[in-house]
């Protein structure tokens, strides 16, 4: 297999959805399991989900990116 050389704003992309997905990771694993979620006004909870889906579109549109390196 071919070792790639990618530029400095392409290794900041790759950065930025590796930051991204820890952190979605993160806020999947408090929404799912975390008993503080539950205990969170109903309006928080709607802004974590709605947030958590933002960010996994975000990290499909630079997986998207990437891939047209």
């Amino acid at each position: 297999m071919e070792q790639r050389a990618y530029q400095p704003h392409q290794i900041r992309v790759l950065d930025e959805q590796h930051t991204l997905d820890l952190n979605r990771s993160k806020l999947k694993e408090f929404i799912d399991s975390n008993p503080a979620f539950a205990g969170l006004p109903d309006d928080e909870r709607g802004r974590l989900i709605a947030q958590y889906r933002v960010m996994t579109e975000y990290s499909v549109i630079l997986g998207q990116r990437i891939a047209a390196f």
